[in-house]
């Protein structure tokens, strides 16, 4: 059996590793355009920050460890045809000049393929885009980039004040610079928090130094050669980097080309990670996938997220099967010292999707009220009248990721508030209150549901 993946992150390689895992017949190639593989790209803006201390630790694996595993990894290379009716790919090296002559280039046979391209960086269509001090980021080569230009750097403007601007800003002011994180909507991480609760965040950033600027679109990056000015709205901020961080968009050129179908959000795929076209598979930033909560088409543009269908599409290739769940898009970020998680639906789009909501809400401490060291965590829960749970975010300084995960398996498996507050949680002063904080949210709930009636 030979089995061919396109593309390199978290999804294709979790492909190739899985059926390695459970085959040691089947022959696995990936083709990848990048000469790194097997890296965090969820750390690079810690690398830039210098919370970790370089681009090398964040790489797992190289392509000579999976070449060990008899894995074969073709890096600096890109596919550019999918030919689905005789199943095969053909590749060029990067480096090798374009030409009508496909002789010149390779050819690779499969009898299953997996499109694991990934997203793009979402470009603002203004002008200034391609000035020298203006970067992208997305590969571990970006994020290098931006390290080195930093370096140089006076005052900087971030576009785009989701987690990665604002874990990007954030790093940035750790190096001296001035720093303001701009963002079109009216609040930061729009996606994942309510306005009252991204607040919090606001004011933590803030209260460091950095400037954020909403409701200002980007219009232009002023520069002669190299960025100078950047304009959002009516207003001029002086810098000499700039990093739009304004989101990705799934790469779906390729599986098009295939005849796959394609979605409004990515390339359309069953539960078993299986394309329209027969013996293609895809995962990762480029499909798109059911909510969790709506049942509407979604993207999910996390490394868990494309790990989870790398596994369960590795599973059916090899014959065992496995299904992909609807997600709920659980995320967790640190920030300086703060940890902001959310899960499931906000308030906000709870609204969107005419979903009528009661809000609970805890202001406690992650540990026991006297226990040296115990800090502040805010929770809030989204649920229906019904108490159904539907969503939750959390703020504090430690123990958010955890609690989120708990929230996350409540709402999977459509857990009331009432039957949060009956179960069981463990408890010690130095890692936790006799009654947790989400119960405490919960019973908050309760009881505005019990006014209610």
């Amino acid at each position: 059996m030979k089995v061919v993946i396109i593309g390199s992150g978290a999804g294709g390689l979790t492909v190739a590793s899985n059926i390695r895992k459970y085959s040691d017949k089947a022959e696995i190639t990936v083709i990848t355009r990048e000469t790194q593989v097997a890296y965090s790209q969820c750390a690079i803006p810690y690398v830039i920050g210098g919370e970790i201390e370089s681009f090398d630790e964040i790489v797992m694996h190289t392509p000579e460890y999976y070449g060990e595993h008899g894995i074969n990894i073709i890096t600096d290379s890109e596919v550019y045809e999918i030919v689905s009716s005789a199943k095969f790919v053909r590749y060029r090296p990067n480096n090798l000049k374009k030409t009508n002559e496909k002789d010149l280039d390779d050819v690779v046979n499969y009898d299953y393929l997996v499109i694991a391209t990934g997203g793009s960086p979402f470009i603002p269509p203004v002008e200034g885009t391609y000035l020298k001090g203006v970067f992208k980021v997305r590969t571990i080569e970006d994020g290098a980039k931006i390290k080195k230009w930093a370096e140089q750097t006076k005052k900087a403007v971030v576009v785009g004040a989701g987690a990665i601007g604002l874990e990007l800003g954030y790093g940035l002011k750790q190096l001296g610079i001035e720093v303001s994180v701009t963002e079109m909507l009216p609040q930061i991480l729009p996606r994942s928090l309510d306005p009252d609760m991204a607040l919090k965040v606001q004011d933590y950033l803030e209260s460091l130094g950095v400037k954020i600027v909403l409701e200002k679109a980007l219009n232009e990056i002023i520069g002669s050669e190299k960025a100078e000015e950047v304009v959002v709205g009516n207003e001029h901020i002086d810098s000499d980097l700039v990093i739009l961080s304004t989101g990705i968009r799934p790469s779906i050129k390729l599986a098009k080309q295939a005849g796959c179908t394609i979605g409004n959000m990515g390339v359309s795929v069953n539960e078993r990670m299986e394309t329209s076209t027969p013996c293609i598979y895809s995962v990762g930033d480029c499909v798109e996938v059911y909510d969790g909560i709506t049942g509407q088409k979604t993207v999910s543009p996390f490394g868990t997220t494309a790990v989870r269908q790398g596994k369960v599409a590795a599973k059916n290739i090899i014959g065992r099967d496995a299904v992909f769940r609807p997600v709920l898009n659980s995320v967790v970020s640190k920030i300086g010292e703060l940890e902001i998680g959310a899960v499931g639906l906000t308030e906000t789009s709870a609204g969107l999707n005419g979903i009528d909501v009661i809000i609970g809400r805890s202001k406690a401490l992650t540990k026991a009220r006297y226990y040296p060291g115990c800090k502040p965590i805010d929770i809030k829960i989204v649920c229906n009248p019904e108490g159904e749970i539907l969503g939750c975010q959390i703020i504090a300084k430690e123990t958010v990721a955890e609690r989120v995960d708990t929230m996350a398996l409540a709402i999977a498996k459509g857990v009331k508030c009432t039957e949060l507050t009956e179960m069981e949680f463990s408890y010690a002063p130095p890692v936790s209150m006799v009654v947790d904080p989400i119960v405490l949210a919960a019973e908050n709930a309760i009881e505005k549901m019990n006014n209610r009636i």
